[in-house]
This record gives structure tokens, sequence and C-alpha cells, in this order.
């Protein structure tokens, strides 16, 4: 009898230490800071340094922030789910931040239940125009975050980049390349994967037909008040990856897009993600931005598949 309680015991120990063995680091090293709507963000976010970020603040170097955006891929107004979700992205990203030696801010932005149609995830039009005061231009209140993580960064002697690396997948891609047409003089690099089946075009118009955000860029002093500031954005290293068999399509749903802008992208473009993927790459050339386009093949919308290419790519960016 005591043979089968000791392998019960053991057995329960077991259960409850594997947790801890494997979220412990992460779980040491993570900060989380609460909303603070006084100092610019009505979100939480959390901040992970990586063992190679202290090093490097430690020998006189400057570290680089790495902006991961939410993406819970569910609508809810608690805003608990979602900072569940950005906890777990950031124990998903963390092995990301310690391979490049940076720090990772994950933000904790609520996809609105009841305002459903407030992509936040996604940077969608919505996100600009709504006056809701949590959800309103939450591409300020990110900056706010990242000016707030720098000032704690600094306090504890972690000097950072101004500019930030920003990646993501699906529709925390479609928010890393809005943001990065948004606010280009914030970002140091980009990494895009499967923005939505369509990445904004850094244009205004295409053969005579109005590009609305996020189709493209007309209407974009309208929506922030500010200009496109193109000089700063063609200089912006990009890479917008994407696997051959992926059709996960947001143009196919309302709460991302307006059904107009929506139907202007498939008449122009086509009808899904790749047979809109060669006429995407030629506009960036011809707009001369600093972005490569990577189809890779025989690969569906999988993230975790892809994400070495966006590693690789902010690999060339990092200071020595």
């Amino acid at each position: 009898m005591k043979k089968y309680l000791y392998i019960i015991f053991l057995a329960l120990f077991i259960i409850l230490l594997f947790p801890a063995i494997i979220l412990g680091p992460y779980a040491l090293r993570v900060q989380h800071f609460t909303a603070s709507p006084a100092s610019g963000y009505h979100a939480d976010f959390y901040l992970y340094i990586s063992p190679k970020a202290k090093q490097a603040a430690k020998s006189g170097g400057v570290v680089t922030i790495l902006v991961q955006p939410n993406n819970s891929g569910i609508n809810s107004d608690d805003p608990r789910e979602h900072q569940r979700d950005a906890w777990m992205m950031g124990f998903e990203r963390q092995q990301t931040a310690d391979e490049l030696g940076v720090v990772l801010l994950v933000p904790a932005f609520v996809r609105p239940g009841e305002d459903w149609f407030i992509y936040t995830h996604a940077l969608d039009r919505d996100t600009l125009t709504t006056t809701r005061p949590d959800l309103e231009r939450i591409d300020l209140q990110l900056i706010a975050m990242i000016d707030q993580a720098r000032l704690v960064l600094a306090d504890s002697g972690i000097n950072t980049d101004e500019k930030i690396f920003i990646q993501g997948f699906s529709a925390s891609g479609m928010f890393a390349n809005r943001f990065t047409i948004l606010h280009p003089e914030r970002v140091k690099a980009a990494a895009i994967g499967s923005p939505g089946g369509w990445p904004i075009a850094p244009i205004s118009n295409f053969n005579g037909q109005v590009l609305h955000y996020p189709a493209g860029i007309a209407d974009l002093e309208e929506l922030t008040g500010s200009s496109f500031d193109v000089e700063t954005y063609n200089t912006i290293p990009q890479i917008i990856y994407m696997g051959s068999r992926d059709d996960n399509d947001s143009l196919d749903f309302e709460d991302g897009w307006e059904q107009e802008t929506a139907e202007v992208v498939n008449s122009l473009f086509g009808a899904d993600p790749l047979s809109r993927w060669k006429e995407a790459e030629t506009i960036y050339q011809q707009a001369e931005t600093n972005t490569q386009f990577l189809l890779i093949e025989d690969i569906g919308h999988d993230r975790k598949k892809l994400q070495g290419y966006a590693v690789e790519f902010f690999r060339k960016f990092l200071q020595p």
C-alpha cells in the first residue's frame, strides 16, 4: 500500500512540478504593467528582458525592444481574457527574444465583444475612428507603452534604441504592417507574416481606384491628422512572408474590412491571398520601399513553421 501511495505522490509531484519547470524562467523574468490612462494607455502590457539583453546592457550596449502585438482570436470585453492570452503569447515568443537578445513587449489590447466590428488586434480602420476611450487610437497607446517601458528599463540600467522591431503573424501581422505605415519614425525593422490576405499598399490609388485605409493610404491624413512619411517609411527594412498554401483571408470578414474597400481589393488584385501576392510585391517595389517578399512553398497558415524567417531577418539589424 505504501508503495502505491508513494507512486501516486511522485506522479502528482511531477505533474505539479512540470509546469513550473517549463514556465519558470519566463514567469520569473516577465514584468506586468497595468493599464495607466494617465500615461496614455488603457490596456495592460508585459515586458520580458532576455538574459542576453541584460548582459548587453551591462557591457554598455543599446538594447532593442521587440514589439509583438497580441492576437487572442476571441471577442471579449473582459480584459482578463486578453491579458492571459498576451502573457502566453510572451511565453511562446520568449525563445525569439532569447535568440535575438532583445526585450519583448506584448500589449494586452481588448478585442471587444460588444463592439465586435472594431478589430483592434489587426489595427483596422475602426481603431482609428472609434471614440470608445479604452480602444481609441491604440496605435498611440502602444507608443505610450513603449515609452513607459523605455523609462523603466533605463532606471534599471538598460538603455534601449528609440526605434523598435515589430513582428506579427495573421491579425498581429496586419497590426505590425499597418503600425509601420502609421509610425515609420518609431520602427527599426518589421517582420510581417501572412497579413490577412493583403498588406496595406503604401500608395493612394491604383489604376484610377482610390485605396482607402487599410487597402492603401489615400485617407491616412484624414484619419490620423498626420500625412504619410514616405521618406522615412522607405528606409525601414521589412520582410513580408507567407506560405504558398495559406488561404487565410481577412477580406471575407466584416470585422476587419468595410465591404466597399474589400471589394476594391478583390476587383483590383484578386479574390484570394495568393492571387494578390505578386501585385502587392510589385507595388512595394515600385514605391521604392526596402521590403522583401518571401513566399514559402508547401506551408499553410502556420506561424510556428515560419517564425524562423523573422528571427533570421532581425539578426541583420542588431547592433554588435
